[in-house]
Protein backbone atom coordinates (compact mmCIF):
# COMPACT_ATOMS: atom_id res chain seq x y z
CA UNK A 1 0.00 0.00 0.00
CA UNK A 2 1.33 3.44 -0.95
CA UNK A 3 1.89 6.00 1.79
CA UNK A 4 0.69 9.58 1.36
CA UNK A 5 1.88 12.28 3.74
CA UNK A 6 -0.12 15.50 3.98
CA UNK A 7 1.65 18.48 5.54
CA UNK A 8 -0.73 20.80 7.38
CA UNK A 9 -4.26 20.35 8.75
CA UNK A 10 -5.74 23.50 7.25
CA UNK A 11 -8.53 23.53 4.63
CA UNK A 12 -6.27 22.34 1.79
CA UNK A 13 -4.51 19.61 3.76
CA UNK A 14 -7.65 18.16 5.33
CA UNK A 15 -9.52 18.30 2.03
CA UNK A 16 -6.71 16.40 0.31
CA UNK A 17 -6.59 13.75 3.04
CA UNK A 18 -10.36 13.29 3.03
CA UNK A 19 -10.59 13.05 -0.76
CA UNK A 20 -7.74 10.52 -0.97
CA UNK A 21 -9.36 8.28 1.61
CA UNK A 22 -12.84 8.61 0.11
CA UNK A 23 -11.75 7.92 -3.46
CA UNK A 24 -9.04 5.26 -3.04
CA UNK A 25 -8.48 2.11 -1.02
CA UNK A 26 -4.79 1.56 -1.69
CA UNK A 27 -3.29 4.68 -0.10
CA UNK A 28 -2.45 5.06 3.57
CA UNK A 29 -2.88 8.72 4.62
CA UNK A 30 -1.13 10.56 7.44
CA UNK A 31 -1.57 14.27 8.19
CA UNK A 32 1.10 16.23 10.08
CA UNK A 33 -0.04 19.34 11.97
CA UNK A 34 2.34 21.57 13.92
CA UNK A 35 -0.36 22.88 16.30
CA UNK A 36 -3.07 21.15 18.29
CA UNK A 37 -5.90 22.75 16.31
CA UNK A 38 -7.60 21.84 13.05
CA UNK A 39 -8.19 24.40 10.31
CA UNK A 40 -4.99 26.44 10.15
CA UNK A 41 -5.95 30.12 9.93
CA UNK A 42 -9.55 28.87 9.67
CA UNK A 43 -9.46 27.46 13.17
CA UNK A 44 -11.84 28.59 15.92
CA UNK A 45 -10.48 29.33 19.39
CA UNK A 46 -12.79 28.62 22.34
CA UNK A 47 -11.99 30.94 25.25
CA UNK A 48 -14.24 30.42 28.28
CA UNK A 49 -17.20 29.66 26.03
CA UNK A 50 -16.60 32.65 23.74
CA UNK A 51 -15.34 31.66 20.30
CA UNK A 52 -12.87 33.51 18.09
CA UNK A 53 -12.60 33.29 14.32
CA UNK A 54 -9.05 34.00 13.09
CA UNK A 55 -9.72 36.63 10.45
CA UNK A 56 -13.39 36.10 9.68
CA UNK A 57 -14.40 33.42 7.15
CA UNK A 58 -17.44 33.69 4.92
CA UNK A 59 -18.52 30.47 3.23
CA UNK A 60 -19.70 31.33 -0.26
CA UNK A 61 -18.65 29.69 -3.50
CA UNK A 62 -19.75 29.43 -7.11
CA UNK A 63 -18.14 25.98 -7.33
CA UNK A 64 -20.87 23.29 -7.01
CA UNK A 65 -18.38 20.66 -5.81
CA UNK A 66 -17.33 22.89 -2.91
CA UNK A 67 -20.90 23.69 -1.86
CA UNK A 68 -21.82 19.99 -1.98
CA UNK A 69 -18.74 19.17 0.11
CA UNK A 70 -19.69 21.70 2.80
CA UNK A 71 -23.30 20.50 2.82
CA UNK A 72 -22.09 16.94 3.36
CA UNK A 73 -20.02 17.97 6.38
CA UNK A 74 -22.41 20.52 7.91
CA UNK A 75 -26.00 20.52 6.58
CA UNK A 76 -27.34 23.95 5.70
CA UNK A 77 -29.91 25.21 8.18
CA UNK A 78 -31.98 27.19 5.71
CA UNK A 79 -32.87 30.78 4.98
CA UNK A 80 -32.94 33.22 7.92
CA UNK A 81 -36.18 34.72 9.15
CA UNK A 82 -35.52 38.11 10.70
CA UNK A 83 -38.62 38.67 12.81
CA UNK A 84 -39.63 39.37 16.39
CA UNK A 85 -37.74 36.28 17.54
CA UNK A 86 -34.44 37.98 16.80
CA UNK A 87 -33.57 37.98 20.50
CA UNK A 88 -33.91 34.20 20.67
CA UNK A 89 -30.63 32.36 20.67
CA UNK A 90 -31.57 30.64 17.41
CA UNK A 91 -32.14 34.09 15.83
CA UNK A 92 -35.74 33.14 15.01
CA UNK A 93 -34.70 30.56 12.41
CA UNK A 94 -37.12 27.64 12.26
CA UNK A 95 -37.05 26.95 8.56
CA UNK A 96 -36.30 24.10 6.18
CA UNK A 97 -33.10 22.76 7.74
CA UNK A 98 -31.88 21.21 11.00
CA UNK A 99 -32.86 23.13 14.13
CA UNK A 100 -29.59 24.70 15.38
CA UNK A 101 -30.88 24.51 18.97
CA UNK A 102 -30.95 20.74 18.71
CA UNK A 103 -27.74 20.02 16.80
CA UNK A 104 -24.28 21.53 16.57
CA UNK A 105 -23.55 20.06 13.16
CA UNK A 106 -25.16 22.77 11.07
CA UNK A 107 -24.39 25.75 8.81
CA UNK A 108 -26.28 29.00 9.35
CA UNK A 109 -27.19 31.57 6.71
CA UNK A 110 -25.91 35.02 7.67
CA UNK A 111 -26.42 38.51 6.35
CA UNK A 112 -23.19 39.90 4.95
CA UNK A 113 -22.48 43.36 6.37
CA UNK A 114 -18.99 44.85 6.16
CA UNK A 115 -18.31 48.54 6.39
CA UNK A 116 -15.43 50.97 6.49
CA UNK A 117 -14.88 53.11 9.57
CA UNK A 118 -13.32 56.32 8.28
CA UNK A 119 -13.32 59.83 9.74
CA UNK A 120 -15.57 58.58 12.59
CA UNK A 121 -18.25 57.59 10.06
CA UNK A 122 -19.45 54.34 8.52
CA UNK A 123 -19.16 53.77 4.78
CA UNK A 124 -20.49 50.69 3.00
CA UNK A 125 -17.92 48.20 1.79
CA UNK A 126 -17.80 47.85 -1.12
CA UNK A 127 -18.48 51.56 -1.53
CA UNK A 128 -22.13 52.09 -2.47
CA UNK A 129 -23.83 54.98 -4.26
CA UNK A 130 -26.36 55.57 -1.48
CA UNK A 131 -27.34 58.95 -0.05
CA UNK A 132 -25.52 58.12 3.21
CA UNK A 133 -22.26 57.72 1.31
CA UNK A 134 -22.52 61.15 -0.29
CA UNK A 135 -23.67 62.72 3.00
CA UNK A 136 -20.69 61.27 4.87
CA UNK A 137 -18.25 62.40 2.19
CA UNK A 138 -19.67 65.89 1.88
CA UNK A 139 -20.41 67.84 -1.29
CA UNK A 140 -16.86 68.94 -2.12
CA UNK A 141 -15.31 65.50 -1.59
CA UNK A 142 -18.10 63.87 -3.61
CA UNK A 143 -17.48 66.19 -6.54
CA UNK A 144 -13.71 65.64 -6.38
CA UNK A 145 -14.23 61.86 -6.21
CA UNK A 146 -16.55 61.96 -9.22
CA UNK A 147 -14.12 63.88 -11.42
CA UNK A 148 -11.26 61.71 -10.16
CA UNK A 149 -13.13 58.58 -11.26
CA UNK A 150 -13.91 60.07 -14.67
CA UNK A 151 -10.22 60.87 -15.11
CA UNK A 152 -9.37 57.25 -14.30
CA UNK A 153 -11.91 56.02 -16.85
CA UNK A 154 -10.52 58.27 -19.59
CA UNK A 155 -6.84 57.69 -18.81
CA UNK A 156 -6.17 54.13 -17.71
CA UNK A 157 -2.84 53.52 -15.99
CA UNK A 158 -0.62 50.60 -16.87
CA UNK A 159 -1.13 48.20 -13.96
CA UNK A 160 2.36 47.70 -12.59
CA UNK A 161 1.26 47.87 -8.96
CA UNK A 162 -1.70 47.45 -6.66
CA UNK A 163 -2.00 51.24 -6.55
CA UNK A 164 -2.53 51.30 -10.33
CA UNK A 165 -5.13 48.53 -10.01
CA UNK A 166 -7.26 50.45 -7.50
CA UNK A 167 -6.94 53.87 -9.15
CA UNK A 168 -8.10 52.42 -12.49
CA UNK A 169 -11.26 51.09 -10.85
CA UNK A 170 -12.12 53.81 -8.34
CA UNK A 171 -10.17 56.96 -9.19
CA UNK A 172 -7.38 58.49 -7.14
CA UNK A 173 -9.63 60.21 -4.57
CA UNK A 174 -11.59 57.12 -3.52
CA UNK A 175 -8.36 55.11 -3.62
CA UNK A 176 -6.70 57.55 -1.20
CA UNK A 177 -9.69 57.44 1.14
CA UNK A 178 -10.61 53.78 1.17
CA UNK A 179 -7.70 51.68 -0.08
CA UNK A 180 -4.30 53.31 0.34
CA UNK A 181 -3.90 53.47 4.12
CA UNK A 182 -5.67 50.18 4.86
CA UNK A 183 -3.58 48.31 2.30
CA UNK A 184 -0.35 49.74 3.70
CA UNK A 185 -1.47 48.77 7.21
CA UNK A 186 -2.33 45.25 6.04
CA UNK A 187 0.90 44.57 4.16
CA UNK A 188 3.41 46.91 5.76
CA UNK A 189 4.18 48.21 2.26
CA UNK A 190 2.72 51.03 0.21
CA UNK A 191 0.38 49.80 -2.58
CA UNK A 192 2.82 51.21 -5.14
CA UNK A 193 5.32 48.53 -4.00
CA UNK A 194 2.89 45.60 -4.21
CA UNK A 195 2.16 43.55 -7.34
CA UNK A 196 -1.34 44.01 -8.79
CA UNK A 197 -1.97 40.24 -8.56
CA UNK A 198 -3.44 40.57 -5.06
CA UNK A 199 -6.12 42.97 -6.26
CA UNK A 200 -6.80 40.81 -9.30
CA UNK A 201 -7.46 37.79 -7.06
CA UNK A 202 -9.32 39.52 -4.23
CA UNK A 203 -11.37 42.08 -6.13
CA UNK A 204 -11.95 40.62 -9.58
CA UNK A 205 -14.75 42.50 -11.30
CA UNK A 206 -15.14 45.03 -8.46
CA UNK A 207 -15.23 48.66 -9.59
CA UNK A 208 -17.49 51.70 -9.52
CA UNK A 209 -19.08 50.45 -12.77
CA UNK A 210 -19.75 47.00 -11.24
CA UNK A 211 -21.41 48.66 -8.22
CA UNK A 212 -23.67 50.71 -10.51
CA UNK A 213 -24.58 47.64 -12.56
CA UNK A 214 -25.39 45.64 -9.42
CA UNK A 215 -27.53 48.49 -8.06
CA UNK A 216 -29.69 48.64 -11.20
CA UNK A 217 -29.84 44.85 -11.65
CA UNK A 218 -31.64 44.59 -8.30
CA UNK A 219 -34.53 46.56 -9.83
CA UNK A 220 -35.03 44.14 -12.72
CA UNK A 221 -37.20 40.97 -12.91
CA UNK A 222 -35.30 37.78 -12.08
CA UNK A 223 -32.92 39.64 -9.79
CA UNK A 224 -32.39 36.50 -7.69
CA UNK A 225 -30.57 34.88 -10.62
CA UNK A 226 -28.47 37.89 -11.59
CA UNK A 227 -24.69 37.70 -11.79
CA UNK A 228 -23.19 39.11 -8.61
CA UNK A 229 -19.55 40.07 -8.16
CA UNK A 230 -18.28 38.17 -5.14
CA UNK A 231 -17.45 41.26 -3.14
CA UNK A 232 -21.11 42.30 -3.50
CA UNK A 233 -22.70 39.13 -2.09
CA UNK A 234 -25.35 39.86 0.55
CA UNK A 235 -25.44 36.56 2.46
CA UNK A 236 -23.20 33.60 3.18
CA UNK A 237 -23.06 30.33 5.10
CA UNK A 238 -21.27 30.00 8.42
CA UNK A 239 -20.74 27.02 10.76
CA UNK A 240 -22.75 27.33 13.95
CA UNK A 241 -19.64 27.12 16.15
CA UNK A 242 -17.23 28.98 13.86
CA UNK A 243 -15.16 27.92 10.82
CA UNK A 244 -12.96 25.59 12.85
CA UNK A 245 -16.01 23.39 13.44
CA UNK A 246 -16.04 22.40 9.76
CA UNK A 247 -12.43 21.24 9.92
CA UNK A 248 -12.88 19.47 13.25
CA UNK A 249 -15.73 17.49 11.65
CA UNK A 250 -13.56 16.81 8.60
CA UNK A 251 -10.69 15.59 10.79
CA UNK A 252 -13.09 13.27 12.60
CA UNK A 253 -14.29 11.83 9.27
CA UNK A 254 -10.69 11.31 8.15
CA UNK A 255 -9.94 9.29 11.26
CA UNK A 256 -13.14 7.26 10.84
CA UNK A 257 -11.91 6.26 7.37
CA UNK A 258 -8.58 5.10 8.78
CA UNK A 259 -6.48 8.21 8.25
CA UNK A 260 -4.01 9.39 10.88
CA UNK A 261 -3.64 12.98 12.12
CA UNK A 262 -0.50 13.68 14.12
CA UNK A 263 -0.92 16.89 16.15
CA UNK A 264 2.00 18.79 17.57
CA UNK A 265 4.22 17.36 14.83
CA UNK A 266 6.14 19.87 12.72
CA UNK A 267 7.57 18.79 9.36
CA UNK A 268 11.15 20.04 9.17
CA UNK A 269 12.60 18.30 6.13
CA UNK A 270 12.06 16.35 2.91
CA UNK A 271 14.71 14.06 1.45
CA UNK A 272 15.11 13.82 -2.34
CA UNK A 273 17.14 11.27 -4.26
CA UNK A 274 19.32 11.86 -7.33
CA UNK A 275 16.23 11.70 -9.58
CA UNK A 276 14.59 14.60 -7.73
CA UNK A 277 12.06 12.18 -6.23
CA UNK A 278 11.12 12.61 -2.55
CA UNK A 279 11.77 9.46 -0.57
CA UNK A 280 11.27 10.51 3.04
CA UNK A 281 9.85 13.13 5.38
CA UNK A 282 11.33 14.26 8.70
CA UNK A 283 9.14 15.66 11.45
CA UNK A 284 9.74 16.91 14.98
CA UNK A 285 7.47 15.82 17.81
CA UNK A 286 8.04 16.20 21.57
CA UNK A 287 11.62 17.27 20.92
CA UNK A 288 12.41 14.16 18.86
CA UNK A 289 13.12 14.11 15.12
CA UNK A 290 11.61 11.20 13.23
CA UNK A 291 12.11 10.26 9.57
CA UNK A 292 9.54 8.21 7.66
CA UNK A 293 9.61 6.94 4.09
CA UNK A 294 6.69 7.68 1.77
CA UNK A 295 5.41 7.69 -1.79
CA UNK A 296 3.18 10.79 -2.12
CA UNK A 297 3.75 14.18 -0.50
CA UNK A 298 1.05 16.88 -0.40
CA UNK A 299 2.26 20.15 1.09
CA UNK A 300 0.24 23.09 2.38
CA UNK A 301 3.14 24.39 4.48
CA UNK A 302 4.73 27.74 3.55
CA UNK A 303 6.83 27.33 0.41
CA UNK A 304 9.70 29.15 2.10
CA UNK A 305 9.86 26.45 4.78
CA UNK A 306 9.17 23.60 2.35
CA UNK A 307 12.09 24.46 0.06
CA UNK A 308 14.28 25.44 3.00
CA UNK A 309 13.88 21.93 4.39
CA UNK A 310 14.82 20.12 1.16
CA UNK A 311 18.24 18.81 0.22
CA UNK A 312 20.07 19.66 -3.01
CA UNK A 313 17.89 22.58 -4.12
CA UNK A 314 19.52 24.66 -6.90
CA UNK A 315 20.68 28.14 -5.92
CA UNK A 316 18.04 30.13 -7.83
CA UNK A 317 14.89 28.35 -6.52
CA UNK A 318 16.42 28.32 -3.02
CA UNK A 319 17.00 32.09 -3.17
CA UNK A 320 13.50 32.83 -4.43
CA UNK A 321 11.85 30.66 -1.78
CA UNK A 322 13.96 32.17 1.00
CA UNK A 323 12.90 35.65 -0.10
CA UNK A 324 9.14 35.06 -0.18
CA UNK A 325 7.47 37.46 2.27
CA UNK A 326 4.56 36.89 4.64
CA UNK A 327 2.42 39.07 6.86
CA UNK A 328 1.59 37.84 10.33
CA UNK A 329 -1.53 38.47 12.37
CA UNK A 330 -2.49 39.20 15.96
CA UNK A 331 -5.99 39.42 17.38
CA UNK A 332 -7.36 40.38 20.76
CA UNK A 333 -10.76 39.07 21.81
CA UNK A 334 -12.43 41.69 24.01
CA UNK A 335 -15.56 41.03 26.07
CA UNK A 336 -17.60 44.15 26.87
CA UNK A 337 -21.15 44.84 28.10
CA UNK A 338 -21.92 47.08 25.12
CA UNK A 339 -20.41 48.75 22.08
CA UNK A 340 -20.81 52.52 21.82
CA UNK A 341 -21.51 52.34 18.08
CA UNK A 342 -25.25 52.63 17.49
CA UNK A 343 -27.19 50.67 14.90
CA UNK A 344 -28.56 53.22 12.43
CA UNK A 345 -29.31 50.61 9.78
CA UNK A 346 -32.64 48.87 9.14
CA UNK A 347 -31.23 45.49 10.14
CA UNK A 348 -32.33 44.11 13.50
CA UNK A 349 -29.56 43.13 15.87
CA UNK A 350 -29.30 41.92 19.42
CA UNK A 351 -28.82 44.73 21.98
CA UNK A 352 -28.99 47.23 19.10
CA UNK A 353 -25.31 46.74 18.24
CA UNK A 354 -24.20 47.54 14.71
CA UNK A 355 -24.94 44.63 12.31
CA UNK A 356 -21.44 44.30 10.83
CA UNK A 357 -19.59 40.99 10.64
CA UNK A 358 -16.41 43.02 10.55
CA UNK A 359 -15.41 46.64 10.15
CA UNK A 360 -12.38 47.84 8.17
CA UNK A 361 -10.60 50.56 10.13
CA UNK A 362 -9.23 53.38 7.98
CA UNK A 363 -8.45 55.69 10.87
CA UNK A 364 -4.86 56.83 10.36
CA UNK A 365 -4.40 57.57 14.07
CA UNK A 366 -4.56 53.90 15.13
CA UNK A 367 -2.83 50.68 14.08
CA UNK A 368 -5.99 48.58 14.32
CA UNK A 369 -6.72 47.12 10.91
CA UNK A 370 -10.14 45.60 11.39
CA UNK A 371 -12.49 44.46 14.12
CA UNK A 372 -14.96 41.59 14.11
CA UNK A 373 -18.22 41.43 16.05
CA UNK A 374 -18.54 37.73 16.81
CA UNK A 375 -22.18 38.12 17.93
CA UNK A 376 -23.06 38.83 14.30
CA UNK A 377 -21.18 35.87 12.81
CA UNK A 378 -23.13 33.34 14.84
CA UNK A 379 -25.13 33.79 18.05
CA UNK A 380 -23.51 30.59 19.30
CA UNK A 381 -20.05 32.20 19.28
CA UNK A 382 -20.91 34.19 22.41
CA UNK A 383 -21.54 32.63 25.82
CA UNK A 384 -23.83 35.38 27.15
CA UNK A 385 -25.37 36.72 23.96
CA UNK A 386 -27.94 39.01 25.53
CA UNK A 387 -25.62 40.79 27.97
CA UNK A 388 -22.20 40.92 26.33
CA UNK A 389 -20.55 41.87 23.06
CA UNK A 390 -17.55 39.76 22.01
CA UNK A 391 -15.32 41.46 19.47
CA UNK A 392 -11.95 40.68 17.89
CA UNK A 393 -9.42 43.45 17.30
CA UNK A 394 -7.19 42.51 14.37
CA UNK A 395 -3.64 43.74 13.84
CA UNK A 396 -1.31 42.99 10.95
CA UNK A 397 2.38 42.76 11.75
CA UNK A 398 5.65 40.98 11.05
CA UNK A 399 6.96 38.23 13.27
CA UNK A 400 9.55 39.77 15.57
CA UNK A 401 8.49 43.42 15.22
CA UNK A 402 7.52 45.69 18.12
CA UNK A 403 3.86 44.71 17.98
CA UNK A 404 4.45 40.97 17.65
CA UNK A 405 6.86 40.87 20.60
CA UNK A 406 4.46 42.55 23.03
CA UNK A 407 3.41 40.48 26.01
CA UNK A 408 -0.28 39.64 26.19
CA UNK A 409 -0.74 42.27 28.89
CA UNK A 410 1.04 44.94 26.82
CA UNK A 411 -0.98 44.00 23.75
CA UNK A 412 -4.22 44.19 25.73
CA UNK A 413 -3.41 47.64 27.13
CA UNK A 414 -2.34 48.94 23.70
CA UNK A 415 -5.44 47.63 21.89
CA UNK A 416 -7.88 48.79 24.57
CA UNK A 417 -6.43 52.32 24.40
CA UNK A 418 -7.11 52.29 20.65
CA UNK A 419 -10.70 51.20 21.30
CA UNK A 420 -11.14 54.17 23.63
CA UNK A 421 -9.52 56.53 21.12
CA UNK A 422 -11.97 55.39 18.43
CA UNK A 423 -14.93 55.73 20.77
CA UNK A 424 -15.82 52.04 20.74
CA UNK A 425 -15.89 52.03 24.56
CA UNK A 426 -15.74 54.76 27.22
CA UNK A 427 -12.76 53.54 29.26
CA UNK A 428 -10.78 50.47 30.27
CA UNK A 429 -13.21 49.63 33.08
CA UNK A 430 -15.70 48.54 30.38
CA UNK A 431 -13.52 45.54 29.50
CA UNK A 432 -14.71 42.34 31.19
CA UNK A 433 -12.10 39.96 29.77
CA UNK A 434 -9.59 39.58 26.91
CA UNK A 435 -7.72 36.85 25.06
CA UNK A 436 -4.88 37.22 22.55
CA UNK A 437 -3.86 34.99 19.63
CA UNK A 438 -0.77 35.17 17.40
CA UNK A 439 -0.87 33.64 13.87
CA UNK A 440 2.35 33.21 11.87
CA UNK A 441 2.41 33.53 8.07
CA UNK A 442 -1.29 34.33 7.88
CA UNK A 443 -0.98 36.17 4.56
CA UNK A 444 1.44 35.33 1.73
CA UNK A 445 2.64 38.70 0.40
CA UNK A 446 3.09 39.89 -3.19
CA UNK A 447 6.44 41.66 -3.17
CA UNK A 448 10.19 40.95 -2.82
CA UNK A 449 10.93 37.70 -4.71
CA UNK A 450 7.26 37.03 -5.45
CA UNK A 451 7.71 38.31 -9.02
CA UNK A 452 9.99 35.30 -9.62
CA UNK A 453 7.41 32.74 -8.50
CA UNK A 454 7.14 31.20 -11.98
CA UNK A 455 10.77 30.10 -11.79
CA UNK A 456 10.19 28.53 -8.39
CA UNK A 457 7.02 26.80 -9.54
CA UNK A 458 8.83 25.36 -12.54
CA UNK A 459 11.39 23.82 -10.20
CA UNK A 460 8.78 22.42 -7.79
CA UNK A 461 6.98 20.83 -10.72
CA UNK A 462 10.08 18.76 -11.52
CA UNK A 463 9.56 16.84 -8.26
CA UNK A 464 7.25 14.11 -9.49
CA UNK A 465 5.62 13.10 -6.20
CA UNK A 466 5.18 16.56 -4.62
CA UNK A 467 1.88 18.43 -4.78
CA UNK A 468 1.66 22.02 -3.47
CA UNK A 469 -1.83 23.05 -2.36
CA UNK A 470 -3.56 25.80 -0.42
CA UNK A 471 -2.78 29.39 0.48
CA UNK A 472 0.74 29.01 1.86
CA UNK A 473 1.40 25.86 -0.15
CA UNK A 474 1.18 27.95 -3.32
CA UNK A 475 2.05 31.37 -1.83
CA UNK A 476 -1.22 32.68 -3.16
CA UNK A 477 -3.90 34.60 -1.28
CA UNK A 478 -6.52 31.88 -1.76
CA UNK A 479 -9.86 31.72 -0.04
CA UNK A 480 -11.18 28.49 1.44
CA UNK A 481 -12.83 27.28 -1.76
CA UNK A 482 -9.73 28.06 -3.81
CA UNK A 483 -7.59 26.12 -1.34
CA UNK A 484 -10.00 23.18 -1.45
CA UNK A 485 -10.02 23.22 -5.25
CA UNK A 486 -6.23 22.94 -5.38
CA UNK A 487 -6.59 19.75 -3.33
CA UNK A 488 -9.38 18.42 -5.55
CA UNK A 489 -7.08 18.87 -8.54
CA UNK A 490 -4.09 17.31 -6.76
CA UNK A 491 -6.08 14.22 -5.76
CA UNK A 492 -7.44 13.89 -9.30
CA UNK A 493 -3.88 13.92 -10.62
CA UNK A 494 -2.73 11.32 -8.10
CA UNK A 495 -5.62 8.95 -8.83
CA UNK A 496 -5.43 9.33 -12.61
CA UNK A 497 -1.65 9.37 -12.90
CA UNK A 498 -1.58 12.89 -14.38
CA UNK A 499 1.97 14.25 -14.44
CA UNK A 500 1.33 17.94 -15.08
CA UNK A 501 0.72 20.31 -12.16
CA UNK A 502 -0.71 23.13 -14.28
CA UNK A 503 -4.29 22.43 -13.26
CA UNK A 504 -3.34 22.71 -9.58
CA UNK A 505 -1.47 25.99 -9.96
CA UNK A 506 -4.16 27.45 -12.25
CA UNK A 507 -6.84 27.44 -9.54
CA UNK A 508 -7.82 31.07 -8.75
CA UNK A 509 -6.18 32.50 -11.85
CA UNK A 510 -9.41 32.65 -13.87
CA UNK A 511 -11.13 35.95 -14.57
CA UNK A 512 -14.37 35.02 -12.83
CA UNK A 513 -13.81 35.07 -9.12
CA UNK A 514 -15.41 32.68 -6.64
CA UNK A 515 -14.91 33.74 -3.06
CA UNK A 516 -15.62 32.24 0.35
CA UNK A 517 -13.90 34.26 2.98
CA UNK A 518 -11.26 36.54 4.23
Amino acid sequence: MRKAYVIGAGPAGLTAAYELLKRTDDIEVTVFEESQAMGGISKTVNYKGNRMDMGGHRFFSKVPEVNEWWENMLPLQGAPAYDDKILDRNMGWKTNGPDPEKTDRVMLIRNRVSRIYFDSKFFDYPISLKWDTFKNMGLVTTIVAGFSYLAAVLHKRKENSLEDFYINRFGRKLYSMFFENYTENLWGRHPSEIAPDWGAQRAKGLSVLAIIQDMFSKLLPGKENRHVETSLIESFSYPKLGPGQLWEVTASEIEKMGGKILKGCKVVGLTKNADNHITALTYECNGEKITVEGDIFISSMPIRDLVGGMNDVPADPARIAAGLPYRDYMTLGVLIPKLNLKNKTKLKTISNIVPDNWVYVHDRTVKLGRFQIYNNWSPYMVKDLENTVWIGLEYFCNEGDSLWTMSEEEFRDFAVKEMIKMGLIDDASCVLDTHAEWVKKAYPAYFDTYNEMDTLVDYLNTIDNLYCVGRNGQHRYNNIDHSMCTSFEAVNNIINGVKTRDNIWNVNTEKVYHETSN
